[in-house]
């Protein structure tokens, strides 16, 4: 599932931020205090929430991808090769 396709079918906010040396997505997953699992494995985040599991790709060419979850936000950084 990728972000945009995650972000209107689950009803999740879904923002996603371009830097010069990296990219970051933010989900929010809901009120303050929801945190979850997550786990990456290649070019997949798995979160497991609120009873709930989602699997969300990343860019294979995003480098190893950096993922976690605090006060119901999942952020993924992802770094550009430079």
């Amino acid at each position: 599932m990728n972000i945009q396709r995650f972000a209107r079918d689950g009803g999740h906010l879904a923002e996603r931020y371009e830097y010069e040396d990296r990219t970051v997505v933010a989900v929010d997953f809901g009120p303050a205090g929801v945190d979850g699992a997550v786990d990456v494995v290649d070019d997949t985040v798995m979160i497991v929430t609120g009873g709930e599991q989602y699997e969300l790709e990343v860019p294979r060419e995003a480098g190893d991808p950096r993922a976690f979850m605090k006060n119901g936000v999942l952020t993924i950084e992802m770094e550009e090769d430079v």
